[in-house]
């Protein structure tokens, strides 16, 4: 019997309509299976987004391999060449192949395994998704055979698998990444940025592992060398020696969660993040919501919009948590987050207050009884009071004098040299009608020529003068003096260096290597001489002449932190950014008592700027209360 015939049995229609049925089905059908190359290329799109992407993978499956020395080789920000040189277990020629085949994976096995991964890599993607997109070649030899295999992969074709000689282990190298979909090339960030994210990733793993050895070359020049150590070396050896008295250990267990690592003193906080780690049984994760924990346990100990450092680790049950919400793994989703957001913030706080970061005050101490002990032969000498006999309180020229001084702002017979009051308030009275006696109880700042100066709350300058009262903010005022003093001094022709007499030396992050130097030619050329000295240090030798007055740490370190997420454009825009960090670093912050003469160079510096009425993000710098505007107030 024939399929048509089948077909009229079965379905009781005549041949006519089943020609028809056939037809319609052939003209309409559009949906069909995607080819394997393309497929992958897809699947690349979600976990390979840049060559960041690649190192994360590589490294993960290193350590899954129990490898105790990987290297990590780099060559122009991983658009060449991301190559791993591990020790672990390695594979066999067949587990070779299979590895580069979605779906494919020695972690899991049942829907149970999911909520028991320890492991990295689980998905099966992370090697087909780079051999989709780049040039792949691996060398892999178990530990139980003589002889490994070599592999090499172009678009998820294979090319060709061989027989080689190879250590124990797996050497994988990833070259021309993109080569095949130039759109994604194309839109590659310039090599400092792609270098920085591979330096994160880089770290993220380094730190959860500190009994892996790791090393980081990049165009053949050692960024890392992390030795096996414990967590506290770890940190110190990516970050810097600097961290060695930054660090605070951070230590809580409970039934929930087990909470360990350090957090930064409020001196380390810095204008943007970087240097924030969250690691849950050994993997990195991002959460703002844990971040708001710790963030709040630094309120009012670090400055707003500062963020503290921290590397904090995790200890949970893994069928608490659920890893596998997302394509690169990097959100975790946990089954009681209130209760572990507590635990976090309570035990960050006692971290704080258990080793003194923090003031503390203790109100039931006497502090009057504290006396220095006597040596052991010292005579103690009898208590006395001093008095002065030829006081006498019925004197009238005595409480004359104490009149004249009171009205001169003396208070608790301390003497200042100022006019009285009756002069200080003689240009009140004339701009504006003052028909009230003065306060004796305020304090005169300064007087010059007519123009009264005071500083109210060691944040505002109230300045008098004929056209109104000033009220200015005198941190934002001075960052608008500076701003313009170092761009027109440093942008103009004539550039002058001022030599340090005891050179700085600067000891940064491998991050903020990258950053400065690609910023070492323009500060070279604003007066700034500045070389490295190895081992992620740099020595300042002169800085420019218009900026003798810099804290020179600060300074590098504020404008490499302006520049460590906006990279400029073009030489001016970051020689601009580098002044705007300059004059915010230098100028005087609130909360300094100024002196009358500083408060009037304040004045007359803001009045003679270009834009003297706004800061450099456009607040204003002083309010001008005048005639017509005291109206309006009081109508």
């Amino acid at each position: 019997m024939n399929h048509q015939s089948l077909f009229n049995k079965i379905t009781k229609i005549s041949l006519d309509q089943f020609k028809a049925v056939t037809t319609f089905a052939t003209m309409s059908d559009i949906i069909k299976l995607l080819p394997d190359s393309l497929a992958n290329q897809i699947a690349a799109g979600e976990v390979i987004q840049r060559p960041a992407s690649v190192v994360k993978e590589l490294l993960e499956n290193s350590v899954d391999a129990k490898a105790t020395h990987i290297q990590l080789i780099i060559k122009d920000s991983g658009r060449t060449l991301i190559q791993t040189v591990d020790d672990g277990k390695g594979m066999t020629e067949t587990d070779a192949r299979m590895s580069l085949e979605r779906h494919a994976t020695s972690k899991i096995s049942s829907t149970e395994d999911l909520f028991r991964i320890k492991t990295m890599g689980f998905r099966g993607e992370a090697l087909a998704s780079i051999a989709a997109v780049a040039q792949m070649e691996m060398k892999t030899r178990s530990q139980d055979r003589k002889v490994g295999s070599h592999l090499a992969v172009e678009g998820s074709k294979v090319k060709f698998q061989e027989v080689c000689a190879h250590e124990s282990g797996t050497t994988t190298s990833v070259k021309n990444l993109f080569f095949n979909v130039p759109v994604r090339r194309k839109f590659l960030k310039s090599d400092g940025v792609e270098m920085r994210h591979i330096i994160d990733e880089f770290q993220r793993v380094a730190l959860v592992n500190p009994n892996v050895e790791f090393k980081l070359y990049h165009n053949d020049q050692q960024l890392f060398f992390l030795p096996i150590s414990n967590i506290r070396q770890r940190i110190i050896g990516i970050l810097g020696k600097s961290y060695t008295e930054k660090l605070v250990p951070v230590e809580e267990g409970t039934d929930l969660v087990k909470i360990s690592g350090f957090i930064g003193k409020p001196d380390a906080a810095r204008k943007t993040r970087g240097e924030q780690f969250l690691f849950v049984n050994g993997r990195y994760f991002k959460s703002p919501y844990f971040h708001s924990a710790i963030q709040k346990a630094f309120e009012g100990l670090i400055p707003h919009g500062h963020h503290p450092s921290y590397f904090i680790y995790f200890d949970v049950l893994t069928d608490s948590i659920d890893v596998n919400i997302h394509p690169t793994k990097t959100e975790i989703k946990f089954e009681d987050e209130r209760s572990i957001y507590a635990i976090l913030r309570a035990s960050v706080k006692r971290a704080i207050g258990q080793y003194h970061v923090s003031p503390s005050l203790d109100f039931e101490r006497e502090t009057s009884f504290d006396i220095a002990p006597a040596r052991k032969d010292a005579q103690i000498p009898r208590p006395g009071v001093t008095v002065d006999p030829s006081f006498n309180p019925f004197d009238k020229e005595e409480k004359r004098q104490q009149q004249t001084n009171w009205e001169r702002g003396t208070s608790f017979g301390h003497t200042q040299s100022a006019k009285g009051w009756e002069n200080l308030y003689e240009g009140l009275n004339s701009s504006l009608s003052e028909q009230h006696a003065p306060d004796p109880r305020l304090e005169l700042i300064g007087e010059e020529d007519n123009t009264i100066v005071r500083q109210i709350g060691l944040k505002y300058i109230l300045v008098q003068s004929q056209e109104g009262i000033f009220m200015i903010h005198h941190y934002r005022a001075h960052v608008r003096i500076l701003f313009e003093e170092f761009e027109n001094s440093i942008l103009s022709e004539q550039k002058a260096s001022q030599q340090i007499l005891f050179p700085a030396t600067l000891d940064l992050s491998a991050q903020d290597v990258s950053i400065l130097e690609s910023m070492l030619e323009p500060l070279n050329n604003m007066g700034f001489e500045i070389e490295s000295f190895g081992n992620n240090s740099f020595i300042v030798r002169a800085i420019p002449a218009a900026c003798t007055d810099i804290n020179i740490e600060e300074t590098i370190g504020g404008f490499i932190d302006d520049l460590r997420n906006d990279k400029p454009t073009d030489q001016n825009e970051l020689m601009h950014n580098v002044i705007r960090s300059m004059a915010q670093q230098s100028a005087i912050k609130s909360g300094k008592e100024l002196k009358a003469q500083e408060m009037l160079s304040f004045f007359r510096s803001l009045m003679r700027c270009k834009n003297p009425q706004h800061d450099l993000n456009g607040r204003p710098t002083f309010v001008l209360l005048n005639g017509g505007m005291l109206d309006k107030i009081f109508d």
